[in-house]
């Protein structure tokens, strides 16, 4: 066995591979005959301070070998997966199935590799890489990154939902309440033909190794891990993190909301309030957004739509909007709330309402970058509408999310679909200010802002009643301050 550098690994590598990040370890070696039924250990040193480890074995296949993988930690067996994968990775929060999720020691460790089949007289050599999450580089988190979807577009989820590992329940098979599995919750988002779907449990990330092991069956649906943090003054959902992200704001370990903040954000997760404008009591106790010392800088999104709760003055988009004129640029999205899969009346179903998100691939870190863009609208019945929304002035152009100079004569350009007979709604600074009919399946109409406007527009679109259909976020507008 021998052991290369990584920085002599990336001079040799090919161009194509140049653009990858460097393992910190790699391990390279020979099976020969010799080897047959044999155990052969590679040994590597853990650092202190891993927050996640990922494995990969490649070897040659050509006379038939075969080749078993596994590891130990330097106190006890830590997983084994045979020859049936080719990867692996061991976190705090979860870990490929096969193998047990927990602390990473630091010391002396060993992959294992069996070998249940090399024929005499045979030689096949391999490879062993090994990636450290370690402070701010988590190459071990990328080496797993999952992409469903290459191509560009809107994609289509519901980015909060719980399951049995915090308060979701459902029937079972004899029709008593229990708490409801995991892959009950996955199933429903796949069949509501969404394409990816946020669980996101209170305070906890002990789904986070079910949703890695239902992620290869579940090949057209994005799982994207989440924990919906629940604290005294409010509840967020941290969308995407690495791993645990102490929840208990006031305490010692966690002094104040911002300390919260920016632990979230070193988790690489995304934090979005939900539910803010929801009395705090008895009946749900911390729901709402009381935290006064929030740096808005911190926050990505506000769930302007929770469930069925659209309109009111219990609905988050009156929260949105009056954050909006305060100056931050958040994102509105939705999440479903689902606690049932078989949505119950009175239960919103997964994927009602849902947050569509114009992104350059569906991946997590894609979708979440989606969001923080600010292309995205809501589709608050969840039946499959599009809202595309750009603002044209000065011969310069700008989507929901993006900024454009104010002049008058500003432009904004509206395409709907599925959206016949309804009204569209130019909102201005949180103030309806224009609305135009929408006639057919597929429309395209414009509005004109004749006056300058300061701040942000934005597009909502209405049925006959009143209630809201497709809810688009902001194109900021910037003025010039006379000199």
């Amino acid at each position: 066995m021998r052991f290369l550098a990584p920085a002599l690994l990336v001079a040799l590598a090919p161009a194509a591979a140049a653009q990858e990040a460097a393992p910190d370890l790699v391990f390279t070696g020979t099976i020969t005959g010799a080897d047959h039924q044999h155990y052969k250990p590679v040994p590597f040193d853990m650092p202190k301070g891993v927050d996640r480890v990922t494995v990969t074995l490649s070897y040659d296949r050509s006379n038939k070998t075969v080749v078993d993988l596994g590891v130990w930690d330097p106190q006890r067996f830590r997983g084994w997966s045979g020859g049936t994968r080719d990867r692996f990775t061991i976190a705090a929060s979860e870990a490929t199935p096969g193998y047990l999720a927990g602390e990473l020691p630091a010391g002396r460790w060993r992959v294992m590799l069996g070998v249940p089949n090399a024929r005499a007289g045979s030689t096949a050599a391999y490879r062993v890489t090994i990636r450290f999450d370690r402070g701010a580089n988590h190459a071990a988190t990328n080496a797993l990154a999952e992409t469903i979807n290459p191509a560009p577009g809107w994609y289509r989820g519901d980015l909060h939902t719980h399951d049995a590992h915090s308060d979701g329940s459902c029937a079972s098979q004899s029709g008593r309440r229990v708490p409801c599995p995991l892959f009950r919750t996955v199933e429903k988002a796949a069949a509501a033909g969404l394409d990816f779907i946020a669980v996101t449990d209170h305070n906890t990330v002990s789904h986070f190794s079910g949703l890695r092991e239902l992620q290869p069956w579940f090949d057209k649906l994005l799982l994207i891990p989440g924990a919906e943090i629940t604290t005294f003054g409010g509840h967020a959902n941290l969308i995407g993190q690495r791993g645990f992200v102490d929840f208990r704001v006031g305490s010692r370990e966690v002094p104040d909301v911002r300390a919260l903040e920016r632990a979230a954000a070193a988790s690489g997760g995304m934090l979005s309030i939900n539910h803010p404008a929801l009395p705090s009591g008895e009946a749900c106790m911390g729901c709402g957004w009381t935290w006064p010392d929030t740096d808005w800088r911190g926050i990505t999104a506000i769930e302007a739509v929770n469930g069925a709760l659209a309109e009111g003055p219990l609905a988050g988009i009156g929260f949105w909007y009056a954050r909006l004129n305060e100056g931050h640029r958040l994102t509105g999205i939705a999440g479903s709330d689902n606690h049932n899969p078989d949505a119950t009346p009175g239960q919103s179903p997964i994927g009602r309402p849902t947050t569509v998100v114009y992104a350059e691939q569906l991946s997590t870190e894609a979708i979440l970058q989606g969001i923080r863009n600010g292309n995205v609208f809501i589709d608050v019945t969840g039946k499959g509408g599009l809202l595309e929304v750009t603002a044209e002035a000065g011969g310069r152009s700008a989507a929901m999310g993006g900024t454009l100079q104010s002049s008058p004569g500003l432009l904004v350009h509206v395409h709907a679909t599925r959206a016949a007979d309804t009204t569209a709604e130019l909102v201005v600074n949180a103030s309806a200010a224009q609305r135009q009919r929408i006639h057919g399946s597929d429309a395209t109409i414009q509005f004109r802002l004749d006056a300058r406007s300061c701040g942000w527009v934005a597009i909502n679109i209405r049925d006959d009643a009143g209630h809201l259909l497709l809810v688009g976020n902001p194109i900021y507008l910037a003025c010039r301050q006379p000199s």
